[in-house]
């Protein structure tokens, strides 16, 4: 009832009286008072004018649910939400959930804190509650692990794209799964999947964007930055959720969560990684070369210092100029 009340009021500007409420819901003026008094106190400002009925002022400026669906369009991806006061980790958490057939493919959990958050390489993301947007989406695709290389990228040209939209920055992609603005990391992304010989039980890509953060740790204050920090204003988390989740959507919808050439390209001209120097590591070898492209399975074409072509799919690469 409240999230139904909420959506009601978000997409009116003005008054909005508990009659049209009441008739459009089907339900007594006194269940609509009582739904209203609920959501001031979850941190809703609504004014409540006699003759002129319910104006939706403000929303909580932290993660919660009836915001994020408030904004949301989505049919698939976020259809199943769950928003988490506090969580080890969003994607451990789903891991869980997807271990159970009823956990249906689009099923996305965020949290207002994460306290053992992970990142690639079995790196740790920390952030004090409410500074981040942090969240990990479920899909059960009908795709061969090798597939799933894709999706990575995919979600990197959504959320770059979803992050310009929304805030206007200049932010580009690092391949292979960051998302930066000049030289700082803004986002990272990080796709696990659970997979039986040929076929996918379940992927799960976790995403934390940097929102509020004033200052980082010293050890990463050189290459990190937040929305924050970069805008010098706060902005709503719920509706950012909201636009990321729906750019995700479309991406994948539209590409058939494949690397498309029409996506390639979009993801070539964001990506600040090509056509600058890298290092990635071969074995034992350390080896450099200039990044030229990306190959329709999401691998890193680098040409070296000889001319030849070498294709890197994973690991950490050094980007010149960045980190």
């Amino acid at each position: 009832m409240q999230d139904k009340i909420l959506k009601f009021l978000s997409n009116n500007d003005g008054y909005v009286s508990g009659q049209d409420i009441s008739s459009s819901l089907g339900v007594s003026r006194q269940a609509i008072w009582k739904s209203i008094n609920a959501l001031k106190e979850r941190g809703y400002k609504i004014d409540s004018v006699r003759n002129k009925g319910y104006r939706l002022v403000s929303s909580p400026e932290y993660l919660n649910e009836s915001s994020i669906k408030s904004y949301m369009k989505n049919k698939i991806i976020g259809k199943n939400l769950i928003v988490l006061d506090s969580v080890n980790s969003t994607n451990d958490y789903l891991k869980k959930l997807g271990s159970e057939q009823n956990c249906e493919s689009g099923t996305v959990v965020a949290a207002r804190e994460q306290n053992k958050g992970k990142g690639r390489l079995g790196r740790v993301w920390q952030a004090k509650k409410d500074d981040c947007v942090m969240f990990s989406f479920l899909l059960r695709p009908n795709i061969a692990p090798s597939e799933v290389a894709s999706i990575t990228p995919l979600a990197g040209l959504a959320v770059c794209k979803a992050i310009r939209e929304y805030t206007k920055l200049d932010c580009m992609i690092k391949w292979p799964n960051d998302i930066i603005v000049g030289r700082k990391k803004l986002v990272g992304i990080l796709t696990e999947m659970s997979a039986e010989f040929d076929a996918v039980e379940y992927v799960i890509t976790g995403i934390g964007i940097n929102v509020d953060q004033a200052v980082f740790p010293e050890e990463i204050a050189h290459k990190a930055t937040s929305i924050l920090l970069e805008t010098g204003r706060h902005i709503n988390k719920s509706e950012i959720l909201a636009c990321v989740l729906g750019n995700i959507e479309n991406e994948f919808i539209k590409n058939d969560l494949k690397l498309t050439p029409a996506s390639i390209a979009e993801y070539s001209d964001m990506c600040a990684t090509i056509g600058r120097s890298v290092t990635f590591q071969r074995g034992t070898r350390r080896i450099s070369g200039m990044a030229v492209g990306i190959e329709a399975d999401g691998e890193l074409k680098v040409m070296l210092s000889d001319g030849s072509i070498c294709k890197v799919s994973s690991g950490e690469v050094t980007v010149q100029g960045i980190y």
